[in-house]
C-alpha cells in the first residue's frame, strides 16, 4: 500500500448567480471557460462533488477510496469511527459578487431526520474585501417564528436582520440554525461540515438568465431556525505575528490562523486527527519525511493522520488557516 504523504486535490469550480472573478484575479485560480465562479470546493466528501488527489503517487484517486483503503491513518481513529467512508469536513473558498440569497442551515439532527445528512456549521475568514463590504449574520433583536413570518411576508426581513462590516482578516463562526449570507465585494475561505444543505430563505427577487426566481425553502426552514440574539456574531481575536493564533473551536472543527514572516514547525503528534491547511497569503513549502511540497495561496493542503512533523520554510512570509478535529 503507498505511503500517505500531504495530499493536494484537483479544485472543483462552481459558477454562482452571484459570483465574480476574483478566484482567478485575485487567487490566481483558472476556472476556465465559466462565465464567473463563485465557489471552489478544495478538499470534499459530498457524494455528488468528491475531491480527486492531485499530484504524487496517489494522483487521480478520490477522497473515499483513500478513506476506505487508508481508514484512521488517513483522519484519526476516532474520526473514522464516527464518520466512517465521508470526510468530516467541507472547504471552499467564496467570491461574492453579489449578494448571496438570505439562509440557514440545519443542525444534524433536523439533516438527519430530513435528509439522511449532517448538518451545516460552518465558518468564514475574510481574504479580501471591497471597502464598505458587510454580511449578514444572525438577527438584530429577540424574536419569534411569528414575528420573523410577518417581517419576511410584509418585505421587511432587512429590518431584524443584523449587518456587520467585513474586512480581511475578519473571521465569523456560524453554528447551524444561523441566518447569514455574505455580501457583495467579499472573498473567504470557508470551512464547514460536510454538508450541502441549504434553505434559501429570501433571495432579492432575482432572476436567472431564463427569468427564473431560484426556490426558495419558507417552510423547512422555520424549523432550523435559531431565533435568539447574540452579543457578538465577529470573532474576537488579536492578530499576532509569528505564532498560532486560535480563532474557532466547535465540536466539528478547530482552526487557528498561522501569519508567519519566516519558517516554523510544527508537532502533530498529539492530535488524532489529520490536518489541513488553508493558504490564505504568501507561500511556503512543507517538508516531510523529506520530501518538500510547495504550497501558495489559494491552495490547501492536508496532512493525513500518520504525518506528526511538519517543517513550514518561506521567504516571504505565508498566512495559513490549520485546521483539524479535537
Amino acid at each position: 500500500m503507498t505511503a500517505l504523504y500531504p495530499l493536494k486535490f484537483k479544485s472543483i469550480y462552481k459558477d454562482k448567480i452571484w459570483g465574480g472573478q476574483k478566484i482567478k484575479t485575485y487567487l490566481g485560480k483558472d476556472f476556465g471557460n465559466l462565465p464567473n465562479c463563485g465557489e471552489t470546493w478544495e478538499i470534499s466528501g459530498v457524494k455528488t462533488d468528491v475531491s480527486v488527489v492531485d499530484g504524487g503517487a496517489l494522483d487521480g484517486e478520490s477522497l473515499a477510496d483513500l478513506l476506505e483503503q487508508y481508514k484512521g491513518e488517513l483522519v484519526g481513529k476516532k474520526i473514522y469511527a464516527h464518520f466512517g467512508n465521508i470526510f468530516p469536513l467541507l472547504v471552499k473558498f467564496i467570491d461574492a459578487n453579489d449578494w448571496l440569497s438570505i439562509q440557514v442551515h440545519p443542525n444534524d439532527e433536523l439533516a438527519k431526520k430530513r435528509h439522511n445528512s449532517f448538518g451545516k456549521t460552518e465558518m468564514w475568514y475574510i481574504i479580501e474585501s471591497d471597502p464598505g463590504s458587510t454580511l449578514i449574520a444572525g438577527f438584530n433583536q429577540q424574536i419569534d417564528e411569528k414575528t420573523y413570518l410577518e417581517k419576511l411576508n410584509s418585505g421587511h426581513l432587512m429590518d431584524i436582520l443584523n449587518v456587520e462590516t467585513a474586512d480581511a482578516g475578519d473571521t465569523f463562526f456560524l453554528p447551524a440554525g444561523r441566518v447569514h449570507t455574505i455580501g457583495k465585494g467579499l472573498l473567504l475561505a470557508e470551512i464547514q461540515q460536510t454538508s450541502d444543505i441549504t434553505y434559501r430563505i429570501y433571495d432579492f427577487d432575482r432572476v436567472d438568465d431564463q427569468g427564473n426566481k431560484r426556490e426558495l425553502h419558507t417552510q423547512e426552514a422555520l424549523a432550523a431556525l435559531d431565533y435568539k440574539v447574540y452579543p457578538d456574531y465577529k470573532t474576537q481575536y488579536t492578530p499576532k505575528v509569528n505564532e498560532d493564533v486560535h480563532l474557532v473551536t466547535c465540536p466539528y472543527f478547530t482552526t487557528n490562523v498561522m501569519d508567519f514572516t519566516h519558517g516554523t514547525s510544527k508537532d502533530y503528534s498529539a492530535l488524532d486527527s489529520f490536518v489541513i491547511h488553508v493558504c490564505v497569503a504568501g507561500a511556503y513549502t512543507l517538508v516531510c519525511n523529506g520530501e518538500s511540497y510547495d504550497v501558495k495561496m489559494g491552495e490547501c493542503i492536508l496532512l493525513p493522520k500518520v504525518i506528526d512533523q511538519v517543517e513550514l520554510k518561506t521567504t516571504g512570509g505565508f498566512k495559513i488557516l490549520e485546521s483539524y478535529i479535537e
